[in-house]
């Protein structure tokens, strides 16, 4: 399988990758913490999904998808930080006054799991992100020190494969998810 990274602007092949199998299902979108809190909790149903295809049509990418062929099989949200609401977090520290980038989200749909999609996938959201001119990108993965971890809270990452990709641990955060602590992991762009 030949995974090919691309900018996350082409709205059908977004919505195959987080938008609800239900188009009135109330789904994350992976806008939680790309907008301010009123707004997430105030969009339902369809209108997410319409907020998410006016993002696209406005022309900036929200991340970036994972191929195999014409196939979109993996996303990866990733932004400026200060466009997140990571921004304002009380939980995910900031380690210095850098603009750094944020990467959130990494999803692969069943079929493509185990085949190192998501690994392209963090290596192309550090190109998406280098690329934009970011000095630094961060991730906020679960360190769950081996043990398993539930696969709807997985999207954070998990801390290993961000080792792999050459990002270090930054600092410790006060935030939690299935369990298990997240941390604040680095690479630098410069």
């Amino acid at each position: 399988m030949a995974i090919e990274i691309r900018p996350a602007s082409v709205f059908e092949d977004v919505r195959t990758l987080i938008g609800p199998k239900s188009p009135g299902a109330n789904v994350c979108w992976c806008l939680s913490y790309r907008i301010p809190s009123k707004l997430n909790n105030e969009l339902r149903g369809p209108a997410r999904g319409a907020y998410v295809a006016e993002l696209c049509r406005a022309g900036t990418p929200l991340g970036v998808l994972a191929y195999d062929g014409d196939e979109p099989v993996g996303w990866a949200a990733v932004a400026p930080r200060s466009d997140t609401s990571f921004a304002r977090s009380r939980k995910i520290p900031y380690v210095d006054d850098l603009p750094v980038w944020s990467l959130w989200c990494i999803r692969v749909r069943p079929g493509h799991r185990k085949k190192g999609v998501s690994h392209a996938l963090i290596a192309g959201a550090v190109e998406f992100a280098r690329s934009h001119g970011a000095p630094a990108i961060e991730a906020y993965p679960i360190d769950s020190g081996g043990a398993r971890v539930d696969l709807t809270m997985a999207y954070a990452g998990i801390r290993k494969n961000f080792e792999r990709a050459g990002f270090t641990h930054a600092a410790d955060t006060t935030s939690v998810l299935a369990g298990h602590p997240r941390v604040l992991m680095r690479l630098d762009l410069r």
